[in-house]
């Protein structure tokens, strides 16, 4: 490839990471099907985790003022006697449960990641697990949980982290994982969307510490302009597709990700 043309199929690559990473429909999946659609080839899973991380830094910018206040208040429980407020406690056991459920992806991926993929490899069996994630959706796309933030408990952290451990699977998407079944627990869309962006956090950040190196050395020469490219663009579409998200939960309408879902599903399962 010529380094225009690099630059443009990265450029490509990282809108499609950033437009489909925030939004339950797979962004994992969508690149192996774009990948067996138009044949082409993504080398590395090191360009996913640079696009990923670009997705990260996007969802911090979104969430900055939760972060913020749950830092705050997570230090104010820790070191001051005075200041435990109901609200700092709660805050608190918000970050203890966003810990705990971290782990079960984080340790199913360390051991398992690489079978998993090679498990679960190519567009037919991507179209079966985004079946799976549209019919996940249709089951909660009416569901009005009335937990909120206050109300969470070691039960939900585990089983919503169990579920985000489903989504190393691809084609089951990772926001769509947690979402269903924080909603299924009863939470509130919008406890349900918060934790479930948070809770991307850790386990995104700790994917890019243990392959950053790897990303500087396939980075360097030629392919420095075309993963910048692909950097920026998923990090700008990241912003923009949460944005728009956020605005869908709201109005409750995933029925239209469900759809969504069994129409790519089907056609990648059928015809490719």
């Amino acid at each position: 490839m010529t380094i225009v043309s690099l630059v443009l199929f990265y450029l490509f690559f990282g809108l499609v990471q950033g437009l489909t990473e925030p939004i339950p429909i797979s962004s994992s999946g969508h690149l192996v099907i774009i990948q067996d659609l138009f044949n082409l080839k993504l080398e590395s899973l090191t360009f996913e985790v640079l696009v990923n991380f670009a997705s990260l830094l996007a969802v911090l910018v979104i969430y900055r003022q939760d972060i913020i206040r749950l830092a705050t208040n997570g230090l104010t429980f820790l070191f001051s006697k005075e200041k435990k407020t109901p609200a700092v406690k709660q805050d608190f056991f918000f970050i203890v449960y966003l810990m705990i459920a971290t782990i079960p992806a984080g340790v199913i991926g360390l051991l398992f990641e690489d079978a998993i993929a090679e498990t679960f490899a190519g567009a037919s069996m991507v179209g079966l697990t985004l079946i799976v994630t549209g019919i996940a959706l249709f089951i909660i796309r009416n569901l009005k949980g009335q937990k909120s933030d206050r109300d969470l408990s070691l039960k939900d952290a585990i089983i919503v982290g169990l579920s985000q451990s489903v989504a190393l699977i691809p084609g089951i998407s990772r926001s769509g994982a947690t979402i269903v079944a924080a909603m299924l627990l009863g939470m509130k869309q919008e406890t349900a969307l918060r934790f479930s962006f948070l809770l991307y956090i850790p386990v995104s950040l700790g994917t890019f510490i243990l392959k950053v190196s790897d990303i500087f050395t396939e980075g360097a020469g030629e392919m420095i302009i075309p993963y910048a490219v692909a950097f920026v663009a998923a990090l700008v579409a990241t912003y923009f597709s949460l944005r728009w998200f956020m605005n869908i939960m709201e109005r409750g309408n995933l029925i239209y990700f469900s759809i969504y879902c069994f129409v790519v599903g089907s056609f990648a399962f059928f015809i490719l």
